[in-house]
Order: C-alpha cells, then sequence, then structure tokens
C-alpha cells in the first residue's frame, strides 16, 4: 500500500511513525487509518524493529481527533464501521510485540489521545493537550477510550473527562497519570529517542515477554496473573537471549543479545 498520510522511518533498530497530514492537524480518516494499520501490522512482522515511536507531524497536534469533515455525513452503520476500523488499528498498536511510546507533541485529542492510551508509554511536550471531547459532538469515544481511559487513570479521573469533554494540559495529564512524564518541547523526540535506545539494548525477548505478561496479567485477578507471569519467566530459559545475560553478567561485559 502506497502511503500518503504516515511516514516511517527507521534507524538502529527504532521505527518512528509520523502522522502527516499537518494541514489537518493530523486528523483520523479513513486512508488515514488504513495505512496505519498495514504500517503497524509490517512492524509486528519484523525481527530488525525493537521499539516504535508513534508522533505527528508539524508544531501543533499530536493527532487533533478523528476528521470530522468525514465522520458528519456517516450513517449508523457507516460509523460503526468507521469505529471498528480505529479500534483494530488501536488494538494492533496495543499489541505489537514491541514495545510503543507516543512523543505527544500538540493536541491529542479525541482519537489522538485514544491513540496515546494503546501506547505502552507516553512522553509529553510541555505544549501538549489532552481531552475526550466526543460529547461536545453528540457522540462518545469510540477507539476505545472509555475503556482504556479509566483502566489508565482510574473511573473518576476518566469520566471527568469523558463526561464533561474538557481539555487539560500537559502538567495535569501527567499528575492523574495519563502521560509518563512531561519535557520541554524541543527535547521531546530526543527524550523519546533515548528512552527507544535504552530499551532496544535490552534482550529482545525478554522485553516481548515483559510487553505480554503486562498486557495480558493486568486483566486477571493477582493469583493468576502471578501464575501467568511464572509461564513467561520460564518460557525465558529456553532462549539464547538468557544464556548470553547471564553468562555476560557473570564474565563482567556487556551482553550481546540476538532476540533468539
Amino acid at each position: 500500500m502506497e502511503w500518503k498520510n504516515i511516514e516511517k522511518k527507521v534507524e538502529d533498530g527504532i521505527a518512528t511513525v509520523t502522522i502527516n497530514r499537518p494541514k489537518a492537524l493530523n486528523a483520523l480518516n479513513y486512508d488515514t487509518l488504513m495505512e496505519m494499520l498495514d504500517c503497524f501490522k509490517a512492524i509486528g512482522d519484523s525481527k530488525d524493529i525493537h521499539v516504535v515511536i508513534i508522533t505527528g507531524s508539524g508544531e501543533k497536534a499530536f493527532v487533533a481527533g478523528a476528521d470530522i469533515s468525514f465522520m458528519g455525513e456517516l450513517d449508523p452503520l457507516e460509523a460503526r464501521g468507521f469505529g471498528k476500523l480505529g479500534q483494530n488499528v488501536l488494538n494492533t498498536i496495543e499489541n505489537l510485540p514491541q514495545p510503543v511510546i507516543a512523543a505527544i507533541n500538540g493536541f491529542a485529542l479525541g482519537g489522538g489521545c485514544e491513540i496515546a492510551l494503546a501506547c505502552d508509554m507516553r512522553l509529553a511536550s510541555d505544549r501538549a493537550k489532552f481531552g475526550q471531547p466526543e460529547v461536545n459532538l453528540g457522540v462518545i469515544p469510540g477507539f476505545g477510550g472509555t475503556q482504556r481511559l479509566p483502566r489508565l487513570i482510574g473511573k473518576g479521573h476518566a469520566n471527568e473527562l469523558v463526561f464533561s469533554g474538557k481539555i487539560i494540559n500537559a502538567e495535569e495529564a501527567c499528575r492523574i497519570g495519563l502521560v509518563n512524564r512531561v519535557v520541554p518541547h524541543d527535547q521531546l523526540l530526543e527524550e523519546c529517542i533515548s528512552l527507544a535506545q535504552m530499551i532496544s539494548a535490552k534482550s529482545p525477548v525478554a522485553v516481548r515477554l515483559c510487553k505480554e505478561s503486562v498486557n495480558n496479567g493486568i486483566e486477571m485477578d493477582l493469583d493468576r496473573g502471578c501464575a501467568y507471569e511464572l509461564d513467561l519467566f520460564s518460557l525465558c530459559f529456553a532462549s539464547s537471549d538468557q544464556k548470553e545475560g547471564m553468562k555476560a553478567f557473570l564474565e563482567k561485559r556487556a551482553p550481546k543479545f540476538i532476540g533468539s
């Protein structure tokens, strides 16, 4: 598929995906979502990509939401199809084997906030703004916002954002746990790359299983979650990375992981 609305760059095992519709504040229409789905499926199949960064082009927006000019005339069946596509894209991001970092460089509203929620970590520019303002348009979040947001920040904070449609700044988003940390705008990508490099240097096998354990275990009770973790812990010992990591530790040298 030819991509017109997104860009992907891969360097040293780190893929940076940029949603590139700056004139529309990177708003999500059908074509953009299809391109994202194609892109992230390919990333998930890649053995050479260890970490993913998602950001938006331009100085104003990460993703300012879904494209209202596209959505305005949808009937209920068409809206369901559009929502299902959006959920498929975000589920694909969430379930990538690689960790995903959101580099939130501006407005992350509606679908943009929902993209950030599907990522494993969120770093925000001090200029970033967040919100689920769908109620202002007579609809509810449709890309997973009512489900991921309360799981991340708690029901009370999530309800306040979803019911009121209000927009909050980066500092407030950090206070309620919506983002990991806030950094100066001109240092955002540098900070995300630094974090990605730190993760990329670790065992790809162990990082993948860490993500699998967190994502799947968080919906279990503690006993079942710990049993699941134990299964994955044991599985690590079938990998070359485990042998190399422990051997390197005993030999007091840096490990050379191969991801198997």
